[in-house]
């Protein structure tokens, strides 16, 4: 059984990258170290902010340094938010390239999609009310 879910972003810069998700998701961190910085949501999942040469040297020798695939879109954080447009105007606002105006998806979904600092996609959807 999983009883909580995790998701750590590799970042060029903890500090900046904290301000970023901290001003865009209107959350304080629960934890903000030198090394790992974490947003708890409402359902328990975690979202980490961790400096590329800490996982370099947690994990030293085993895995390509991070930091070859900056500007490189390594992962998308899909975030399901009741108004999409005030969170990707605020994130657009303080930094992040807007990718994708927000709009109605093929899946039933309205999202808008950007990139935040360290080159992840971010997207802000809510469900479509169907009829």
């Amino acid at each position: 059984m999983i009883n909580k879910l995790h998701f750590i972003l590799y970042v060029n810069d903890q500090q900046r990258s904290t301000t970023f998700y901290k001003n865009v998701l209107e959350i304080e961190p629960q934890i903000n170290v030198p090394g790992m910085t974490e947003f708890e949501f409402r359902n328990g999942t975690i979202l980490g902010i961790m400096p590329e040469g800490g996982i370099k040297k947690l994990l030293a020798g085993k895995i390509e340094y991070p930091a070859r695939a900056r500007n490189i879109p390594r992962a998308e954080i899909y975030l399901m938010v009741d108004d999409p447009q005030k969170y990707l105007d605020r994130a657009i606002a303080i930094g992040a390239k807007e990718l994708s105006r927000l709009q109605v998806r093929d899946w039933g979904d309205e999202a808008g999609y950007c990139l935040d600092p360290d080159c992840y996609i971010v997207a802000f959807a809510k469900k479509i009310q169907s009829n």
